[in-house]
């Protein structure tokens, strides 16, 4: 299991990193609405290696048969490996390449909300809930927490849903 998981966990993050880059290095040209869009596309379609990963456990470790159980094990395994894999690279993007990142996204908040008729005790109110978030985010723990959960709300259903679709028991004979 260890080499199928490590192998589609490792592509999978490879993949999900180099299409996170190239989005976030497009969102000052397509906005940050968008950006989000191509995103969790791009996480998505990045994701089906988790589908691919359990179908490749299944016929090579399984005999043709796995449980929910297995794959949802396996699945949630290559999705965790992704993910970390995403995590490190935002963070290396975030320091090197997009170190004002927070603060055109708090721009961009700012004037949604403005666009939208917001009152300016509501525009004063946002603006404090994002240096708060801002300030939550220069912590590494919860730099992780919240980078972790862009794509894991992404891989946890296509893991439920490949381990649905591709578990296979074995038929009883009949005595």
């Amino acid at each position: 299991m260890k080499r199928i998981v490590l192998t589609f966990g490792l592509i999978s993050g490879a993949v999900l990193s180099v299409l996170m880059f190239f989005t976030v290095s497009l969102v000052d040209r397509i906005g940050f609405d968008r950006g989000v869009i191509v995103g969790y596309t791009t996480m998505l379609l990045t994701f089906l290696l988790v589908f691919f990963g359990i179908r490749s456990y299944r016929e090579n470790v399984g005999g043709g048969e796995i449980s929910f159980g297995r794959a949802f094990t396996v699945g949630i395994l290559i999705v965790l490996i992704a993910c970390a894999m995403y995590v490190v690279t935002w963070a290396f993007e975030y320091r090197v390449f997009f170190p004002d990142f927070m603060d055109k996204y708090a721009a961009h908040m700012t004037e949604k909300a403005r666009a939208a008729g917001a009152s300016p005790e509501e525009l004063t109110r946002q603006t404090e809930e994002l240096k708060g978030f801002k300030e939550m985010y220069g912590n590494p723990f919860y730099f992780v927490l919240f980078t972790a959960m862009e794509p894991l709300p992404v891989g946890l259903p296509m893991t439920l849903i490949s381990a649905a679709i591709l578990r296979k028991r074995r038929k009883r004979q009949p005595a």
